[in-house]
């Protein structure tokens, strides 16, 4: 038995996008552990990237938007795999249809698709799933490491973010009624991924991270998913509700003396 003790345990992984995302780092992490892995995508070029890196796995395609079709694969899969002990969630969205906004004049249709998208994805996947779950097992999600930073080219997906927090502990609570499910998330700060090489404004503040990170070196992917996978296994058994910062040190340094002196020149 390894230290994960994820051999032959089964987890469902949502949002798996390309070879740069999260999920895709978590779940090589999960398989590389012993997991079974079982894959929802949103369309048929995702499913392809699943077939090709994961060709053992069984992948679902669904839009997580779509309740009725969300409760047809919840049923499918649950009766086709049995008892699942694990669920990923990594999937958010952000529709910026005229563009970057300043926050005041956040268009409603844009946050509320991003919310039900990226925060109520992950509540309905909970309802949904809790049957067919071990009662041992564990949820995540994948945050931000602080949504009180008010960073103008992320937009409203911070207040998003931070309901997604909200939610880890509420399902925490929920979920311990009649199991021992825990639920938490990874709070990630910025990552080169294709989902945030679509925010507007994205690459300066990425690089001004890189500096303000104590070892002058961006945070990788694959630091997020060895994180999001520690957090799936029993070994942090210890671990629920929470969301764990992963951001190379990068909040404790803002005063870096070399960023401070470049920017008061």
């Amino acid at each position: 038995m390894s230290f994960l003790n994820l051999e032959g345990k089964k987890v469902l992984i949502f949002g798996i996008a390309n070879r740069k995302s999260v999920a895709f780092h978590i779940a090589k992490q999960l398989q590389a552990a012993g997991a079974d892995l079982i894959c929802s995508v949103f369309n048929e070029d995702q499913s392809k990237v699943i077939n090709k890196f994961f060709p053992e796995a069984p992948v679902y395609i669904c839009d997580v938007s779509d309740e009725e079709k969300m409760k047809e694969q919840a049923k499918e899969i649950g009766e086709a795999h049995g008892l699942i002990y694990g669920i990923v969630h990594s999937i958010a969205f952000a529709n910026f249809s005229e563009g970057l906004k300043p926050f005041h004049e956040t268009l409603k249709r844009d946050f509320l698709q991003a919310f039900d998208i990226s925060c109520f994805s992950f509540i309905s996947i909970a309802g949904l799933y809790k049957q067919y779950m071990d009662p041992n097992g564990a949820m995540l999600t994948i945050s931000i490491s602080t949504t009180k930073m008010a960073a103008p080219s992320y937009g409203y997906m911070a207040p998003i973010k931070a309901a997604l927090d909200s939610s880890v502990a509420f399902l925490a609570k929920s979920l311990s009624e009649d199991t021992k499910i825990r639920v938490n998330a990874v709070g990630a700060s910025l990552l080169k991924t294709s989902a945030s090489a679509g925010i507007p404004g994205y690459v300066e503040p990425y690089l001004y991270a890189e500096k303000v990170i104590p070892r002058k070196e961006a945070l990788k992917t694959e630091e997020v998913a060895n994180v999001g996978a520690f957090l799936m296994s029993p070994a942090a058994s210890g671990i629920n509700a929470q969301t764990v910062v992963v951001d190379a040190g990068m909040s404790i340094n803002f005063f870096d003396s070399a960023v401070v002196s470049q920017a008061v020149k």
